[in-house]
């Protein structure tokens, strides 16, 4: 018989995700529906969403065959009914304090700080370079873990050799460029450019680099359909994008330089999102979301 959630110990919430402690081994980690942007949590959450997402990690943990932190499978007899589907049931690991990012292409904030200064992370770049141009070798460009509500800073390598020692940062920049690679070769299999992402690590007992958290989900990447791409102009992705084009569009009359909060989400605005999460796990993965597990499973 399944546990209920109330009989682990809650001891953490992120943006999505809510962490219970299952002994002290393991952890139980659940994937809400909640999604934020600039910021804010918003409402309504965007069904099946966490699922999705959950989805996405455990093929991606599967597939890119490095050391992760899984401690069992979707269905894992720990997971409690009311949040099979959407739960990862990890080894209890001390995290790296590094935000480990892989970018393939410019474009987000490396675009910002390539405009301004000819580098991102303080990696010199070719003259030249504009919106969604691919880069000549995918570049590891850290950034701090903010709390939440915070933004994430981009940093240099010199600042991660400095907090984490120079073997450490050594090794955060290979494993996170290695398992880009690996990632994106995958995806373009699939007619996806894996634009670029986030990874988190944490150590196993002898001290190696643990893959954790999500993995190559919508919520930690930016994914572009090749067939559509377009260097020089903002690419259509497998994200958010919907909901940020919304909050930032004149239909929402909301103003993002005010303290007030975003307005609520329309119905069409949230199914939109959805179904461009469910797409993005379709085609990488070549499996159907119908078939991923859900509350009413018990086995």
């Amino acid at each position: 018989m399944r546990p209920n959630l109330q009989s682990y110990q809650h001891v953490a919430s992120g943006k999505v995700r809510e962490i219970y402690q299952i002994d002290a081994d393991t952890l139980l980690l659940v994937a809400t529906d909640r999604i934020s942007a600039y910021d804010h949590i918003l409402r309504p959450a965007i069904g099946d969403k966490g699922r999705i997402l959950t989805a996405m990690s455990f093929f991606w943990f599967d597939a890119l065959g490095v050391p992760n932190h899984l401690a069992g499978g979707p269905t894992d007899e720990r997971i409690p009914a009311e949040v099979v589907g959407r739960s990862m049931v990890v080894h209890a690991l001390p995290m790296v304090q590094v935000e480990c990012v892989a970018r393939g292409y410019l474009t987000g904030s490396g675009l910002l700080d390539y405009q301004s200064t000819g580098t991102v992370c303080g990696i010199a770049l070719p003259e030249g370079l504009g919106e969604a141009d691919r880069l000549p070798d995918p570049i590891f460009t850290p950034a701090t873990k903010a709390e939440q509500g915070e933004h994430d800073e981009n940093i240099s390598f010199e600042r991660v050799v400095e907090t984490e020692g120079a073997e450490r940062a050594a090794q955060l920049r290979a494993a996170t460029l290695d398992i880009y690679s690996r990632g994106a070769a995958l995806a373009a299999e699939r007619g996806i450019i894996l634009a670029d992402t986030k990874f988190e690590f944490g150590l196993g007992a002898d001290g190696e680099l643990v893959l954790a958290d999500e993995v190559l989900t919508p919520d930690s990447s930016r994914y572009w359909e090749s067939a559509t791409y377009r260097a020089g102009q903002v690419q259509p992705s497998f994200d958010k994008q919907i909901v940020r084009n919304w909050l930032t569009g004149p239909d929402s009359g909301w103003d993002r330089a005010a303290d007030n909060p975003p307005p609520e989400l329309p119905a069409d605005v949230i199914e939109r999102t959805r179904q461009r999460y469910i797409e993005a796990y379709e085609l990488i993965s070549q499996l159907s979301f119908a078939d991923w597990p859900d509350a009413q499973v018990r086995a």
